[in-house]
């Protein structure tokens, strides 16, 4: 019928098995954030479902598709604002906190808190560790090994300059976030002064995977290179020396 347009899709293949989703944006300290998740389906066909966006039922839609919600993962303590929803949509599902949102949401009722290890149903086909240092918070960092994609959520942030006004442009720019050159926000890296020795080791484990992708989840993502922005974006940790790739399963 003239003048109509196929709705597109939420969910957003990555490669053969990871798709993105960007959600609404949310707002902190006057600041925009987007908001975006990355689904896995494992071999089994069970979904592994990170940093939740807000439901709707477009989505829900899509994701029935895919197959069965059955690990739901809030990555560090401020990716967590829509847990409670799918953890009611999907109460079938497991749910993972990073290290302390357990202790800060103790009314949602997590399984259990991600460590440095990988949790045995993914662990063949996503790897992970925890990136430590800051004072303040740590994030749960994933490495889907099929695709070569490392997920992030606020250890760096690449954000275009055109989608702030002029007053967060000139924040984003001191803070060191604007695309192409983003990284860890500069509150954030001040939090690791006194923790550079146990940054610099996160690093060199991300690193040794060798990503040539990388999901942010507030600005643009980066396909192809993941690893030469990876050290670009963290040269703040120091000079970091990877030996040779870790195989993935």
């Amino acid at each position: 019928m003239e003048g109509t347009h196929a709705v597109p899709d939420l969910l957003k293949k990555i490669s053969a098995g990871i798709w993105t989703a960007d959600g609404s944006v949310v707002t902190l300290y006057g600041f925009p954030f987007s908001t975006r998740m990355t689904v896995v389906r494992l071999e089994k066909g069970d979904l592994w479902v990170h940093s939740p966006i807000r439901i709707s039922d477009r989505l829900l839609e899509e994701i029935y598709a895919l197959g069965r919600v059955k690990h739901l993962i809030a990555p560090n303590k401020l990716h967590y604002l829509f847990m409670p929803e799918w953890m009611q949509a999907f109460p079938e599902a497991c749910s993972y906190s990073s290290p302390g949102l357990e202790r800060k949401r103790p009314d949602l009722a997590f399984a259990q808190a991600l460590g440095p290890q990988p949790e045995s149903p993914w662990a063949k086909e996503i790897k992970q560790t925890v990136f430590g240092g800051s004072a303040v918070m740590e994030e749960v960092i994933f490495f889907h090994c099929a695709s070569r994609t490392l997920i992030l959520t606020d250890l760096v942030e690449n954000i275009r300059a055109e989608s702030l006004n002029r007053r967060q442009r000139w924040f984003a720019r001191i803070g060191g976030v604007l695309f192409p050159d983003g990284k860890t926000p500069l509150d954030w890296r001040l939090t690791f002064l006194l923790g550079k020795r146990k940054a610099r080791t996160s690093l060199q484990t991300m690193l040794g995977w060798k990503p040539e992708n990388v999901i942010i989840s507030h600005g643009e993502c980066v396909f192809g290179g993941g690893s030469e922005f990876l050290a670009r974006s963290f040269s703040w940790v120091g000079r970091v020396t990877v030996d040779a790739p870790v195989r993935c399963p």
